[in-house]
């Protein structure tokens, strides 16, 4: 089989790009992104910011294209697999709702689309936030015609209806889950919503669920364990809004030698915990970390409680920084995730460099975000636009679990079809 080629918009920090490559075994040969202020992105010409840093360092042989909408698509190379994760800040529940709709970031879904439509890739996958299952939509090119979807009326059309409806005018057949960055093992609970589209017309073909899976930066890769984590303490997924000092690290060794005491002190490179043992641990802790988001390096956020699951406006610098003493609870869920990646887990906090005062350190929560080490921190990017980078992107073992998943999906329903 030849090469098969991959192109993603909206790349950021190239996490689906990756879950791709892995999955189809595809080499990524271009990626689309401006990088800049979102709220200042249109007004853009030329690809600049931090995300593009990133990805011209991490893919150097993939040009970016640049604003996706004024990519003249019929002279982009075909690609087999088209990715994007499309803005979500308006399908977001952290944002005003605005929905996908002309005229709003997320409304760039429709860039997307003009791109399916005259590259007509073999696949087509696209993830979004949970939001993308609530947040209105106009109705684009489905069915626009007096009683249609989407018009004034119930049920209104939701943003994953508009998506799947405009893969299937573009003569798509399509299948999506939801699934939490948890449900592969990952610290934090940051929930994504999966789509992948086949062209209905194109030769069947058993491509991508039958590869071997590669090592994420040389290591094993995640394997689906059966795992349950509606009982793990998870840290909050990192935001954007977590920059601000604390206190010293005394507390933080107290919990490392707790750590180092239930898992054992490993060899540089990561715990080897049995599954059973991982398994009980996270029965007996209970609790995700926040979930990283693009607002971490503000360091906002409701006041810490450190008994449960952490509660909604908890940030990654409330459960690392400002209540260090907390941070036992989350004992099973980073020890899981070391195990499955292969490596510990570095400080979650650096030092500022004022009297002995710590920050969330951008580090810890690309180790969160399961990149291989220094895929972020090491390019020539600020700390404050690395965490900012990392609080909006995806998990890389969570879209290939989807992906895997959505694949047999599809086997399905092309023995079906043939039966």
């Amino acid at each position: 089989m030849s090469e098969l080629l991959s192109g993603e918009l909206f790349a950021g920090y190239g996490g689906l790009a990756l879950a791709i490559e892995r999955v189809f075994g595809a080499r990524t040969a271009w990626v689309a992104d401006l990088c800049g202020d979102p709220a200042k992105g249109r007004d853009h010409k030329e690809p600049h910011g931090a995300p593009c840093t990133i990805l011209s360092s991490r893919f150097p042989d993939a040009p970016n294209l640049g604003n996706v909408t004024q990519v003249a698509w019929h002279k982009v190379p075909r690609v087999d697999v088209m990715g994007g994760g499309s803005p979500c800040q308006d399908l977001s529940h952290a944002g005003k709702r605005a929905g996908m709709k002309d005229g709003t970031r997320s409304g760039l879904w429709a860039s997307m689309c003009d791109a399916i439509e005259i590259i007509r890739p073999r696949f087509v996958v696209w993830e979004n936030v949970r939001g993308a299952l609530s947040a209105e939509a106009t109705a684009g090119d489905v069915e626009r015609c007096e009683f249609c979807v989407g018009d004034d009326g119930e049920p209104p059309l939701r943003a994953l209806g508009r998506v799947l409806g405009d893969l299937a005018e573009l003569g798509y057949d399509a299948a999506w889950c939801g699934l939490r960055a948890a449900d592969v093992g990952a610290p934090h609970g940051r929930f994504r919503v999966f789509v992948l589209a086949w062209d209905a017309a194109a030769e069947p073909a058993d491509v991508g669920h039958e590869r071997s899976r590669p090592a994420w930066d040389g290591r094993p890769g995640p394997a689906n364990r059966g795992d349950r984590t509606a009982e793990v303490t998870l840290l909050p997924t990192p935001a954007v809004n977590d920059m601000g000092a604390g206190k010293g690290l005394e507390a933080w060794d107290a919990w490392t030698d707790r750590m180092k005491a239930a898992h054992g002190n490993g060899n540089g490179h990561g715990r080897s915990l049995d599954v059973e043992a991982r398994r009980l641990n996270v029965e007996r802790a209970g609790s995700l970390l926040p979930t990283p988001t693009a607002t971490d390096h503000k360091a906002s956020g409701a006041t810490y409680t450190p008994t449960g699951s952490h509660h909604a406006g908890t940030t990654l610098t409330d459960a690392t920084v400002r209540q260090p003493e907390a941070f036992g609870q989350y004992t099973a869920a980073v020890g899981r995730w070391e195990a499955i990646l292969g490596r510990p887990a570095p400080s979650p906090t650096e030092p500022t460099g004022k009297g002995g005062a710590e920050r969330l350190s951008p580090r810890f929560v690309e180790w969160m975000m399961g990149l291989p080490d220094g895929w972020v921190t090491d390019t020539d990017t600020t700390r404050n636009e690395q965490l900012k980078a990392l609080g909006n992107g995806v998990v890389p073992q969570q879209a290939e679990a989807a992906l895997r998943h959505l694949l047999s999906v599809r086997a399905a329903a092309l023995e079906a079809v043939a039966a």
